[in-house]
């Protein structure tokens, strides 16, 4: 007989299912999951496992149906999804204030609201910041990028008050995951919203506030407040995958002006009555937005095509036809 667990841990090893009543467990994925090809269990899936007398560890039998997942291209592969986390609430973004990437903060804001999750950002590392000026500016820049509707929090180390104005983005009985490139700062924000070193860091040098990226797993971790948080190892690649929705959340003024073109297809280019063309050479969009902007939308579009070149080219394979051969004369049964 099947029990239902949560997956809170995945490391380099087997994940660790939690039980319905606490009980811990490793566990690995049944055969027939593995053969059919079907997507692994991630952090914070819930799944149906078996407890087979004279085993070891658990199998999940089943992936139950997702509510929210966090999902990019895979680097691995040419066309394919992979999913890094599920059933979350929020998705906040984290870069080092001293050294934030907005074209990187771009990608990272449209994954996040891909997932339908609320989304926030939080500008880590403020000690490190030369003085009040450098942070006002940064955090400026970040807050019109972001827009109006996105949380900007700074934090520092140093102010307990700052670390609890981030704790108070997570409310009781919800789940946080966050995401950022290695050396941002995540563990040791995770371990200052915990109140323990439950995260491992490294020792950051002095003068630069970098140091080595440790995180290798992913981990559900429970905070005082009832809210649970999972820091997601730095994540190079952020390769989007259908993320149509997540970019007109991430650029929605140029969204909005979209829909004064002329042509309901312009793609902004040297179509006569585009309202978005009209904007960046009127200065209220900066051509560096707009050039973002259009990469992503390229993005998106040419991974779309090969998705589609994918399927027409696996419907076309011999082994795909004589399948479809066997299920019409009834063979397959």
């Amino acid at each position: 007989m099947a029990v239902r667990g949560e997956v809170v841990k995945l490391d380099r090893g087997y994940p660790l299912v939690r039980l319905e009543d606490g009980t811990l467990l490793r566990a690995e994925h049944a055969t027939a999951l593995v053969k059919e090809g079907q997507e692994r269990a991630v952090i914070g899936d819930e799944v149906l496992v078996a407890l087979p007398d004279e085993h070891d560890k658990a199998i999940i039998e089943e992936i139950l149906p997702r509510r929210r997942t966090f999902t990019r291209k895979d680097p691995t592969e040419r066309a394919l999804p992979q999913v890094l986390a599920a059933n979350f609430d929020q998705v906040i973004v984290a870069q080092p204030i001293t050294e934030v990437n907005l074209r990187r903060l771009e990608r990272e804001l449209v994954l996040a609201f891909e997932t339908g999750a609320k989304v926030a950002v939080v500008l880590t590392k403020a000690d490190l910041a030369a003085d009040a000026d450098a942070v006002a500016s940064v955090e400026a820049k970040v807050r019109a990028l972001a827009g109006a509707n996105v949380p900007v929090l700074v934090m520092s180390a140093e102010d307990p008050t700052s670390v609890e104005a981030v704790r108070a983005l997570m409310a009781p009985n919800t789940m946080t995951i966050l995401i950022g490139r290695s050396g941002v700062g995540k563990s040791s924000l995770v371990n200052l919203l915990a109140g323990s070193a439950v995260q491992q860091t490294s020792a950051v040098r002095e003068g630069d506030g970098k140091g080595r990226h440790t995180t290798v797993s992913r981990e559900i971790v429970p905070l005082g407040n009832g809210a649970r948080v999972v820091d997601m190892p730095g994540v190079r690649g952020l390769g989007l995958w259908e993320a149509e929705e997540g970019l007109d959340a991430a650029f929605a003024d140029i969204a909005q002006l979209a829909e004064q073109c002329r042509f309901r297809d312009c793609q902004h280019q040297q179509e006569p009555g585009c309202a978005v063309r009209a904007a960046v050479e009127a200065g209220e969009i900066s051509p560096e937005r707009f050039a973002s902007y259009q990469a992503l939308v390229e993005e998106t579009r040419a991974l779309k095509q090969r998705r589609e070149e994918a399927r027409w080219m696996q419907k076309e394979q011999p082994g795909a036809k004589r399948r479809g051969h066997k299920k019409r004369s009834g063979k397959n049964k």
